[in-house]
């Protein structure tokens, strides 16, 4: 069994809800199945619109979840994966900390999850929610993420 607790500016105040752990609903499945308004667009890791902030809350290493390759982009051009997490992720089977709602899957674990509530937005606290990545922060990008940020700084 699973305890995940969603906390959002948009939840009265923090939600625990229990997955089966093995199950293959996606986070976003369980959000949505306990009426928690986890933002979501395209629901299949193209967007990033759910992108969500994971932490395991019983001081145990994360268990290992795969990431699809369309994850792996998706929070690389949201400026969420970095090269390091990216390979701990493939090496050492080490999650990253920001994941998809829908590609993320529930393991065995007590977790966190925290979300902004508007799609694609940080939910770190000591950023503000309207800030944008700067050209440096952004580590794979295509030519039309560098013009769309290239012409939000100009």
């Amino acid at each position: 069994m699973a305890d995940i607790t969603f906390s959002s500016p948009l939840l009265p105040k923090n939600k625990t809800v229990y997955g089966i752990a093995g199950d293959t609903h996606t986070l976003l499945a369980v959000a949505r199945d306990n009426h928690i308004p986890v933002p979501f667009l395209c629901e299949d890791g193209d967007c990033g619109s759910c992108l969500i902030k994971v932490t395991v809350l019983e001081g145990k290493q994360p268990m290992g979840g795969t990431l699809s390759e369309k994850e792996k982009f998706t929070l690389a051009a949201h400026g969420k994966l970095s090269k390091e997490a990216k390979e701990l992720a493939e090496t050492a089977d080490i999650p990253p900390q920001y994941r998809l709602a829908c590609q993320y899957v529930v393991r065995d674990e007590a977790i966190l999850v925290e979300f902004s509530g508007e799609p694609g937005v940080e939910i770190d606290p000591a950023r503000r929610k309207h800030e944008r990545a700067s050209l440096t922060d952004i580590e794979t990008t295509g030519a039309e993420d560098r013009e769309y940020a290239a012409h939000e700084h100009a």
